[in-house]
């Protein structure tokens, strides 16, 4: 079942932990990738100096800010996409990073974007509710880990939060 908009608009921290076990699936040149969610990161409000919004609004994060259900897509590096879903409330910045999927090549946000060929250009600001990049739920309710979030050294407290998520083996 197709995950709806109401999923999307909780907690951020929440709605992380429920995306776990979940398939992500985007359609495309007319090729179908699909997989499981396997980890994610959550973004959550201005006080959270790891994410992109703890500054404020800006041309490239300004759809953190807008309704959930949306995709946000960033390039890091200069060379690697990374896909989130927006969450929450309109105007309250919040955001799920995709850290990881049970596909080959997809072991690292950068990675699964190209592996499902996920572009800021072709997939930044659409509804993943609609029918070109969804996720959906079958059923499966998996044990969750938590850890530290990777890369945010730099966010003093913030960098503590163990707000990483990941399927227990």
């Amino acid at each position: 079942m197709k995950l709806k908009r109401d999923f999307y608009n909780r907690s951020t921290v929440k709605v992380a932990q429920d995306l776990l076990g979940k398939f992500l699936i985007h359609k495309i040149d007319g090729q179908v990738y699909e997989a499981q969610i396997l980890e994610t990161e959550a973004y959550a409000g201005f006080d959270d100096k790891a994410s992109h919004a703890s500054r404020g609004e800006t041309p490239r994060n300004k759809i953190m800010f807008g309704p959930p259900g949306f995709a946000y897509v960033y390039l890091i590096y200069g060379m690697y996409h990374c896909l989130n879903i927006v969450t929450e409330k309109e105007s309250y910045p919040a955001a799920v990073l995709i850290r990881k999927l049970d596909y080959p090549s997809a072991d690292g946000p950068g990675k699964l974007t190209r592996a499902f060929k996920i572009t800021k250009e072709n997939t930044n600001n659409i509804d993943v509710t609609a029918d070109e990049l969804w996720i959906e739920d079958r059923g499966i309710r998996p044990q969750i880990g938590s850890a530290k979030r990777i890369g945010v050294d730099y966010a003093g407290e913030s960098a503590n939060l163990l707000w990483r998520f990941y399927l227990k083996k």
